[in-house]
């Protein structure tokens, strides 16, 4: 009987710690949605002053490692020409960009920011952002190929992008 008890006690166990492995990718993409600050209706790009939500494509924010600062920007193009600036660059600690694939072009919607560093990004397409042409993110690189299979331009990664491509 007392062999049976464990036997039960050790499945069950087991069965909890496989429930949370699972679900481990899940609650860290969570745990970045929480991070990244909702953007408001009267919030303003840091980088060029226009209200970021009255423009469509997708948005950026990045935040600063000795401020704990939030900075908000109306297009993924704007957040870039900041964050590759040699004197902001040491100053960015988190980089959140929004999942095209997730999310209609006109109105991105906040819950899905992703981690700007390990988005694929199209650069040269069709589609406009706020300040014209932008960057379209993506989170998975199938989605970005197809996006520039529909829309144009080219496929990159985060480290991939220079300040002289935009």
């Amino acid at each position: 009987m007392r062999t049976l008890f464990s036997l039960q006690s050790l499945a069950i166990a087991l069965l909890l710690s496989l429930g949370v492995a699972c679900s481990d990718q899940n609650t860290e993409q969570q745990a970045m949605v929480r991070q990244a600050a909702a953007i408001e209706q009267a919030d303003e790009c840091h980088l060029c002053g226009m209200i970021i939500s009255r423009f469509p494509g997708p948005k950026g924010e990045s935040y600063s490692k000795s401020t704990e600062s939030v900075s908000k920007f109306c297009s993924t193009r704007d957040l870039f020409s900041y964050i590759l600036q040699p004197e902001n660059q040491r100053q960015v600690k988190e980089i959140y960009v929004h999942d095209m694939s997730k999310t209609p072009w006109q109105k991105p919607e906040d819950e899905y920011f992703i981690d700007a560093r390990e988005a694929w990004y199209v650069i040269g397409s069709e589609k406009k952002g706020a300040m014209g042409k932008t960057l379209a993110s993506f989170a998975r690189q199938e989605d970005a190929n197809s996006f520039m299979a529909e829309f144009g331009g080219k496929v990159y990664q985060f480290d991939e992008i220079s300040i002289e491509m935009l």
